[in-house]
């Protein structure tokens, strides 16, 4: 079972109380980000600074990804430079990702995994070749970038990134990558984040990016199975195993049918339940 995503939390990487607090948040990974959270002039400054903490601050378990500016900037090949081979570096995230082609040029001065921001519309077109990509570890959405090129108003329910939303997860399951939804801006409405949560869950994102710690802990209770659902994924399993072992092909559980397909969904919540607990350890 690969590691949890379930809370995956920029942090932008010329703030340095930012850092340092995030070796004490209860998150699965971080996104340190010299892109859009970086004024211009601030670039070079906050490169050195990651640089530093890096090579210092303990993070634990979370999974560290540094988000690069991209290489159509004068910031995008020194960023993939300075971390393209930094131990404390788990992968680089690459923005605005319209094509393999945009992976080719970052993968040829690194050999971290790479992740892709999902985040305009010829991505959106060409999610399949992105995902198919031999480099590739994970795709991020973008929602805030789709939005605006789309031109797309603000709904509650995401009618209008759905096409997008649906592609991009698409293409990661076909390929066996991680995909995490994109953010929630109003930090403050636990509601409306619980919500937006709970749809990309039900849609098959492995977790949600977030914009402030305070949106953490919904986050990763969202994206955990719950006490109902495993104690389910465990009786079906039993149910399973108790009817192959008397000769049937199929279970019946709480008057609802079991059949393989449904033991191997029950393994998968008590793997990544599993995983979710060894964060902790």
């Amino acid at each position: 079972m690969r590691r949890p995503v379930r809370s995956v939390l920029y942090i932008p990487a010329s703030k340095q109380r930012a850092l340092e607090k995030a070796r004490d948040l209860a998150v699965d990974a971080i996104i340190l980000d010299l892109e859009d959270a970086v004024a211009p002039d601030e670039k070079a400054a906050a490169r050195e600074t990651l640089a530093r903490f890096l090579g210092e601050v303990d993070y634990g378990a979370r999974l560290r990804i540094v988000r690069i500016n991209g290489f159509d900037t004068v910031w995008g090949r020194e960023d993939a430079a300075a971390f393209g081979a930094m131990a404390g570096v788990d992968a680089l995230l690459v923005p605005k990702v319209d094509g393999p082609a945009v992976l080719d040029a970052v993968a040829g001065l690194t050999g971290k995994p790479l992740w892709a921001m999902m985040e305009t519309a010829r991505g959106m077109l060409a999610a399949a070749a992105i995902a198919a990509h031999g480099r590739l570890e994970g795709m991020v959405m973008g929602t805030n970038d789709l939005a605006r090129e789309l031109g797309a108003r603000f709904r509650a329910d995401r009618l209008p990134l759905m096409a997008g939303l649906g592609a991009c997860v698409l293409a990661a399951k076909a390929e066996g990558r991680v995909i995490v939804d994109g953010v929630y801006n109003a930090y403050l409405d636990e509601a409306g984040l619980r919500a937006e949560c709970e749809q990309g869950r039900d849609m098959g994102f492995d977790g949600k990016t977030l914009v402030h710690p305070a949106q953490v802990d919904i986050a990763n209770a969202v994206f955990a199975p719950s006490a109902a659902e495993l104690d389910l994924a465990r009786r079906q399993i039993a149910a399973f195993a108790e009817a192959r072992a008397a000769g049937q092909g199929v279970a019946v559980l709480d008057g609802r049918i079991v059949e393989n397909l449904h033991v191997v969904g029950a393994e998968r919540l008590i793997a990544q339940a599993q995983a979710i607990a060894a964060l902790a350890d």
